[in-house]
């Protein structure tokens, strides 16, 4: 199956997804921080009870590690990713002077990238979520569904490495096709192709999948 073809069927099975508006990308950057290891209604909880909490995300970065775990107690693994929070925090005032990451729009994607991917805790996904959701750049954030469902339908091996995932998808997937591509993946591996039971009878690449035939 070509690309185009995947994201023809999965539209049939999940319908036309809308472009969201572009968020604020230190926004992004935290919230992909927080959905990490955890369900969206956890990860927004906790976001929405950290800004209740501080106010600013310059309040964040003068908080101590404890004081922001304890706001986002509710999204798991709060412990680490308060430590990633402020760490992010800190060494983006360090080298940018302020926590407004606007200036990266006007970067090369490779560049931006490369700059996001310099902060504390942040991998591959979260670059590629700032990327695409807040810049508008063409990145694919390869989350553990679209890993998934993309080693089951064959698009990469079964032994590639999350981080090696983002490479070879972006290589795979045209830039006008990377936010659909991403979604459409995204809720497919949520609703059917789940990881312990997948809902292989009825999956509209049931004629299709390696893992079927």
């Amino acid at each position: 199956m070509t690309i185009n073809e995947i994201i023809t069927l999965l539209e049939r099975a999940h319908g036309v997804l809308e472009r969201q508006p572009l968020g604020d990308p230190l926004s992004v950057l935290i919230g992909t921080i927080l959905s990490q290891n955890t369900s969206d209604v956890n990860s927004h909880r906790a976001f929405d009870k950290l800004i209740e909490t501080f106010g600013t995300w310059e309040q964040v970065a003068q908080a101590e590690v404890d004081e922001i775990a304890e706001a986002i107690k509710d999204g798991g693994l709060n412990r680490i990713k308060a430590v990633r929070i402020k760490a992010s925090l800190q060494s983006i005032l360090e080298s940018h002077g302020s926590l407004d990451l606007g200036f990266l729009v006007h970067r090369p994607s490779s560049e931006a990238r490369e700059w996001l991917e310099k902060l504390p805790g942040v991998g591959p996904k979260t670059a590629a979520c700032v990327l695409l959701f807040s810049l508008g750049k063409p990145a694919l954030p390869v989350d553990t569904h679209v890993y998934r469902v993309s080693k089951r339908l064959g698009l990469i091996n079964s032994k590639v490495s999350p981080e090696e995932a983002h490479r070879l998808l972006e290589a795979m997937v045209p830039e006008d096709k990377r936010y659909e591509f991403h979604l459409l993946m995204l809720a497919h591996g949520r609703k059917v192709c789940q990881a312990r039971r997948p809902l292989c009878q009825g999956c509209i690449f049931q004629q299709q999948c390696p893992k079927i035939l």
